[in-house]
Order: C-alpha cells, then sequence, then structure tokens
C-alpha cells in the first residue's frame, strides 16, 4: 500500500496542475464535448459558458463565509483551547490520522459545510500534537469525510425530494427520509464508509523517511491586533470596539434566532444556518469587536481561491445544463442498463456529471428528468435512483479540487499534495457504494 501511495503522490506532484489551470483545462474541455456531442455551436457554448458564469454567485458567498467565519471561530481563545483538548486524544500518528477521519466522517455526515471546516481545522490542531505525522495525509483524511455528505442529514437531493411540492413530485411524489437517509441500502453505505475509509486513511501512512511533517510554529493562527499606547482616557469609540457587552448582546442576538429558528424548523442545519452558529459563536468568544475583527482579517487572507475559481465552475455547469451534455452522459449509462444494474450505473453516470457540475442540487436538476423516465420504464425505486445520484454526486468529489479549496485553504497546502490519497479513497468508496447499491 505505501508503494502505491508513494506513486500516486508522485504522479499527482508532477502532473496535476494548480485548481485554477485545472478548471481552465475542464473548460475547455466541456466547450468542446459540447461542441462534438451536442447541437451547440462554438456560438453557443460561449454564450452558455458566459450566461452561466455568474450563476454560483450566491452559493459562492456562502462558501466564503463558512470558510472565514469558520476560522474566525476557530482562531478564538475558546474554541482552540476545545480543539486542543480533542486533539489530546491522538497520541501517535497511526491515531491521529484515526481520529481525525472519524471525526470528519460524522461531522460531514451531519452537516458538509460544518464537516469541512471543522476536520481541516481539527486536523491543523492534532499536526501541532502529533509532529510526526504525516500532514498531507492528515488534510487528505480531514476531506475524505466529504464522501459521506450526500448520504447524511443534509443531503440536499433526499431533502428536497421530501418536501412538498418539490420539482419532481408528480412523477415520484414526496419521498421520506425514511426512504433515502434513513433506508437500510443508505445505511448499510453509511457504516461501510465509517468503518473503512478510516483503516484505509491509516494503512496509506508513509514510512519515517517518507513522511511529509510541519513544524507546528507554521501552523499557529494569531490575529494579530495593533497594541495601542495607554491612553488616560479611552473615546467612546475606543470604549465601543473594546466592549465585551456589545459583543455579548449580538451574541445573544444570533442566540435566540438559532433556537427559534431549531424550535419551529427541527434539526434544520442548512449552510445559512451553520453560517450564522459560526459567526455568531465567533463574535461570543473573541470578546470584543476589535478582536473580532482583527480575526476577521487574518481569516479572509484564505478565501482568495473560492472568491475567482467557483465562477469558472458555474461556467462550465452552465455548459453543461444548456448544451445538454449532461442529459447526453446520462443518458449514454441509461442505455446500457438493465433493471438489475440501473442504479449502479446511475451512480457512475452521476459521478462522470459531478466532475463537471460541481452543484448537487444543479445536478439533480439535470439528471432527474432522465433518470426517473428511465426508472418508471424499468419499473425500479425512484427513491433509491435518487439516491444513487446523490453517492454519485458525493463520490467524485475526491478528486475534484473545487471542494478540496476550503479545506486546502485552512490547511496551506496545495491540492496535488492531498489527491494522490485521495485517489485511493474515491476507489474504495466507489467500490463501497457499488456493492450497497447492486446488493441491497
Amino acid at each position: 500500500m505505501k508503494v502505491l501511495t508513494r506513486w500516486s503522490n508522485n504522479i499527482m506532484e508532477r502532473y496535476l496542475p494548480d485548481p485554477y489551470v485545472f478548471v481552465a483545462i475542464l473548460t475547455l474541455l466541456v466547450f468542446l464535448l459540447g461542441i462534438i456531442f451536442t447541437d451547440s455551436g462554438p456560438l453557443d457554448m460561449v454564450v452558455h459558458w458566459g450566461d452561466g458564469f455568474w450563476g454560483l454567485l450566491s452559493f459562492t458567498m456562502q462558501m466564503v463565509v463558512v470558510l472565514v467565519a469558520g476560522y474566525v471561530l476557530a482562531i478564538s481563545p475558546v474554541f482552540k483551547r476545545l480543539l486542543s483538548t480533542l486533539a489530546n486524544g491522538a497520541k501517535s500518528p497511526g491515531s491521529a490520522i484515526l481520529l481525525v477521519t472519524i471525526v470528519s466522517l460524522i461531522a460531514c455526515w451531519i452537516n458538509w459545510g460544518f464537516g469541512l471546516v471543522i476536520g481541516a481545522l481539527f486536523a491543523k490542531e492534532i499536526a501541532k500534537k502529533v509532529t510526526t505525522v504525516d500532514y498531507r495525509l492528515l488534510i487528505a483524511s480531514a476531506y475524505s469525510g466529504f464522501i459521506i455528505w450526500h448520504g447524511g442529514l443534509a443531503g440536499s437531493i433526499p431533502l428536497s425530494i421530501a418536501t412538498a411540492d418539490h420539482p419532481f413530485a408528480d412523477i415520484m411524489g414526496v419521498v421520506p427520509t425514511a426512504e433515502t437517509i434513513f433506508s437500510t441500502y443508505n445505511l448499510i453505505i453509511v457504516i461501510a464508509l465509517v468503518i473503512s475509509v478510516p483503516l484505509l486513511n491509516r494503512f496509506m501512512m508513509p514510512k519515517p523517511e517518507d513522511t511529509f511533517s510541519i513544524d507546528p510554529k507554521l501552523l499557529e493562527d494569531k490575529a494579530e491586533v495593533e497594541v495601542e499606547e495607554k491612553k488616560t482616557s479611552l473615546t467612546p469609540a475606543d470604549r465601543l470596539e473594546n466592549s465585551v457587552l456589545l459583543s455579548m448582546l449580538i451574541g445573544a442576538l444570533g442566540l435566540a434566532y438559532l433556537i427559534q429558528h431549531f424550535a419551529s424548523n427541527g434539526f434544520d442545519l442548512n449552510l445559512n444556518i451553520v453560517n450564522l452558529i459560526f459567526f455568531i459563536l465567533g463574535i461570543i468568544f473573541h470578546g470584543t469587536p476589535k478582536q473580532f475583527l482583527a480575526a476577521i482579517a487574518t481569516a479572509v487572507k484564505t478565501a482568495g481561491g473560492i472568491i475567482f475559481q467557483f465562477p469558472f465552475y458555474a461556467g462550465i455547469m452552465g455548459m453543461m445544463v444548456t448544451s445538454g451534455l449532461a442529459g447526453v452522459i446520462s443518458e449514454w449509462f441509461v442505455a446500457i442498463s438493465t433493471e438489475h444494474t440501473f442504479h449502479l450505473f446511475t451512480f457512475y453516470a452521476a459521478g462522470v456529471v459531478n466532475f463537471f457540475v460541481p452543484s448537487g442540487g444543479g445536478q439533480w436538476a439535470v439528471q432527474a428528468p432522465i433518470m426517473l423516465e428511465a426508472s418508471e420504464a424499468l419499473g425500479v425505486s425512484y427513491s433509491k435512483t435518487a439516491m444513487a445520484i446523490a453517492w454519485g454526486d458525493a463520490w467524485t468529489n475526491m478528486i475534484q479540487p473545487f471542494w478540496a479549496l476550503p479545506a486546502l485553504a485552512i490547511a496551506g497546502l496545495r491540492a496535488k499534495d492531498i489527491m494522490g490519497y485521495c485517489v485511493f479513497v474515491l476507489l474504495l468508496s466507489g467500490l463501497v457504494i457499488s456493492i450497497g447499491l447492486f446488493f441491497f
């Protein structure tokens, strides 16, 4: 295993470009494929790309906020002590890898945005404690937990079809989560991944001489605040900037809203709520507005990759969806399916489409009409078809730098540093999910 991972890491180090170069190449590839396999001409594809380029602005802002707010929370004195205490559970490189993977898997099952940030932050904290652990594998382990998100509580597809008047209700009706998230086959897949992925990551640990360790001092996140000379009398502005009371009042306002939200909606942990939790706790834990703003100034430096790369993925999604290329890919897999293999090939088709369409909701909108029609023709379960698409959407995230950007920004690594390990998580999870969909 160590030989294979070393070979994979060397390949990624040599051939995987920066995520921006990757998305640029992906853009040109989809442009050409759209011309070849659809009725769209070059000018049509240009229009599809341009019209879609800003289609993920709202989502881009959400991702920037989840990264910045999560980072702000993590460097607060209270949360740093909490993470440090939890990290004490790792006594060796092996236990560090196992602990980070398990925490990330559980967190991503609860909510993917929460899991992405917490997993990476927890990995950094453990790296400060266990200095002999391979830092690249540790961050890859944190990211590997993301494989589970669409089979979890915040899965966008199962939650969408569980609501009344969803776009495909006239075809499949309202599908309760008992038939998707909490179905037997889905729980088997989730449990199998929770057991197998940590063990795989543990087995991928490099030899001591090949270990990429990092100086713990380089992992310190300090929100630098200029220390002003003591004044005999503080101005009203100074008092407000250093007012703990002001922070607590804003924090109380946010907590009151969160209590009302959960009381009214149950455990509805959507991305906006995750962001609000991060922000409110960050405000409270930093104590004063001045400390909070200093933390924000530190955190925003990590968000550059998301800000300028996400629009390119939106452009790719625009070309895939509007040209019909995503539908063409789905139809290829439908054509070779039988009633016994349909869900398996639906999963594979979703994995391919996900590589180009990074939004789970967007992918469902593209693939659902084709796959649900085929489900009806073959007489197979609509709910399982939906979950096959959901798992395909999660599966190829393991080799898609798009979703790794928040974790990489927090860790200070490049995509090529972790993708060599993530390839094996892709292979293992693909096998586990395939077995779950085919046999259960």
